[in-house]
């Protein structure tokens, strides 16, 4: 009889709620509709059933207020405060209803009333400070933050006084008040550097910049916490400041043995920006001081690739004396991995890479490292020709990781094998498939190897240069760039006016820039726009363009030119954010 008692209770309870959230529904129809005085009979509905729900109250109220019925307002309110005089936010809604009727004196007492109240009743300041920014009273909103926080210990509006400093364009106190926060309670780290991102840029002497340092700085000096350091690494990390990441996490590290996640993720993003120098030293730190070997391999690994990206000397005998070290084993897999890449792309020795490979196959032993030995193995399959049998490794990756990025990254290494072989219908199915890919990087090289083989396809047994391009694109898959050239410049000769002409030269152009021949590669470049000026490389060789002049030539005003260019004529590009990003950065905006 108990349980169905409850039971009963509880349907009860439910019907209630459940009717009162088809009567608000209907209610806030009215009320965007501006059919105010059908909103008013539900809206006065829900209140009375709720007199402590606020969202209840102020649709009743506004919905008065857009009918001009402001006295019941006046009345609806001074007869809950004769009942409830400790409500405070009622003295922030009589004053907003008498400042909607011009007169402000009557409005600032009740506003005044309302601040005061925080004093006895401290639990009503946030409702309170809440009122006020959703009527735009911006400074009695920060008051009544203000004096809630000081009241009340526990509380913590650091992020809504933030938001409305923010509003103000008041920086310095907005910065102040999210390391306020974080200085109350660190589990708002994450919600701070949130934030905080959208004011600041990788510019260390943009004012938003340096108006977030000397917050930290300010009050790593009053209250020393190792947060701090964390907080300016991540400043230090947005400005591309690594070295002085690397000090921070150094200070970190130092009282905390352990603490070495952040310095592996400090190198992985040096890494990344070419800050090998910096790289190295994490990598150095997390090969000496972590006890968890897969860290440890993954610095190792990281170090070799930068010998191979500085192209040192010594590179070869730095993965045989890793390998050496460590042994050729399951730990070492991704090494061995690297191994072959340099012997396949920097050796060209397609032979010996797959000799590695092999043996790496045999210490495979997760999905992920089975997976990134079968591309490697496919690449270097591709590398020599034998064209079949890497088709059979990308097909295996494809079919056990179908929707996964290894296996869009396969089904894409599958039909450019197929297009290296000539064998263009196939290729551009698999293509087509991919052009939505879920990995952006794939979806254009999908997208533009497509569009090659769509325009160029042979037509009636006649020869339009394809065959002779996809084998350009072969030698330049092997890093045989010379020859490479040559074919194309011979392509070229043979097909010119034809529309495979400003592919093979924007293809020319991108040999010249691997072969740092920057002067040469412009020239060619600007063949492309002259072939066809309205094609669907225009924007690409613009960018291309835009990059050398200011990563290469360190010619700003002809890369702003260039990026312009995307920008304005361009406007669907998918070039398009960086380019406005980059040019805005070239011209000196705070961003």
């Amino acid at each position: 009889m108990k349980k169905y008692i409850l039971f009963i209770s509880f349907l009860w309870f439910s019907m209630f709620v459940f009717g009162q959230q088809n009567q608000f529904i209907v209610a806030e129809n009215y009320f965007r509709n501006n059919e105010y005085e059908k909103a008013i009979q539900l809206y006065k509905s829900l209140y009375d059933k709720s007199p402590y729900n606020t969202t209840y109250l102020e649709r009743l109220v506004k919905c008065y207020q857009e009918t001009n019925q402001f006295h019941i307002v006046e009345n609806l309110i001074n007869s809950r405060l004769k009942q409830q005089p400790d409500l405070g936010y009622l003295n922030v809604i009589l004053g907003q209803n008498y400042e909607r009727q011009q007169n402000q004196e009557l409005a600032n007492v009740e506003y005044e009333k309302a601040i005061n109240s925080i004093n006895k009743q401290p639990s009503f300041g946030g409702i309170i400070a809440n009122f006020f920014r959703s009527y735009s009273k911006l400074n009695l909103a920060i008051k009544a933050y203000e004096l809630t926080m000081q009241k009340n210990n526990g509380a913590n509006y650091g992020f809504q006084l933030a938001q409305i400093y923010g509003e103000q364009g008041e920086f310095d106190k907005m910065f102040a008040s999210y390391v306020d926060m974080v200085d109350k309670n660190e589990n708002y780290l994450s919600t701070v550097k949130r934030f905080t991102s959208r004011y600041i840029t990788d510019d260390s002497e943009n004012e938003n910049n340096v108006s977030f340092k000397r917050a930290l700085l300010r009050k790593s000096n009053s209250n020393p916490k190792d947060i701090w350091n964390n907080l300016l690494a991540w400043l230090f990390i947005k400005q591309k400041e690594y070295n002085k990441a690397l000090i921070q996490h150094k200070a970190l590290l130092a009282r905390d043995a352990d603490n070495l996640s952040g310095i592996k993720e400090l190198g992985k993003i040096a890494f990344e920006n070419e800050d090998y120098q910096v790289a190295k030293e994490c990598f150095d730190m997390v090969i000496e001081r972590t006890n968890y070997p897969r860290d440890k391999f993954f610095a190792l690994n990281r170090k070799l690739l930068i010998a191979v990206k500085e192209e040192s000397a010594d590179t070869e005998e730095q993965f045989l004396n890793a390998l050496k070290d460590y042994g050729v084993n399951s730990n070492t897999v991704p090494i061995q991995v690297s191994y072959a890449n340099y012997v396949l792309f920097k050796e060209k020795n397609p032979r010996k890479a797959i000799e590695i490979l092999e043996e790496a196959k045999k210490f495979a032993n997760s999905p992920y490292l089975k997976v990134l030995v079968k591309l490697k193995l496919g690449e270097a399959l591709v590398f020599a020709e034998k064209f079949n049998k890497a088709l059979i490794y990308f097909a295996q990756v494809q079919t056990k990781h179908k929707n996964s990025r290894l296996g869009q990254e396969a089904r894409y290494r599958g039909a450019q094998t197929s297009y290296f072989k000539g064998d263009f219908k196939w290729a551009k199915a698999q293509l087509k498939v991919l052009k939505g890919s879920t990995s952006q990087l794939t979806a254009n090289d999908a997208a533009y190897l497509f569009l090659v083989i769509s325009d160029n396809e042979p037509k009636d047994s006649i020869s339009t240069g394809l065959k002779e391009y996809a084998k350009a694109d072969l030698l330049a898959y092997q890093q045989k760039n010379d020859e490479a050239i040559t074919v194309i410049e011979d392509v070229i000769a043979n097909y010119k006016g034809q529309s495979i002409e400003d592919d093979m030269l924007f293809k020319q152009a991108t040999l010249y820039e691997r072969k740092k021949m920057y002067d040469e590669a412009l020239l060619v470049y600007a063949k492309v726009l002259a072939v066809d000026e309205k094609g669907i490389l225009v924007d690409d060789v613009y960018y291309k363009v835009a990059e050398l002049y200011n990563n290469k030539l360190n010619n700003t005003e002809k890369a702003k030119e260039y990026y312009q260019k995307i920008i304005f004529d361009h406007p669907n590009s998918i070039y398009l954010v960086d380019a406005r990003k980059k040019y805005r950065k070239l011209r000196g905006d705070n961003i």
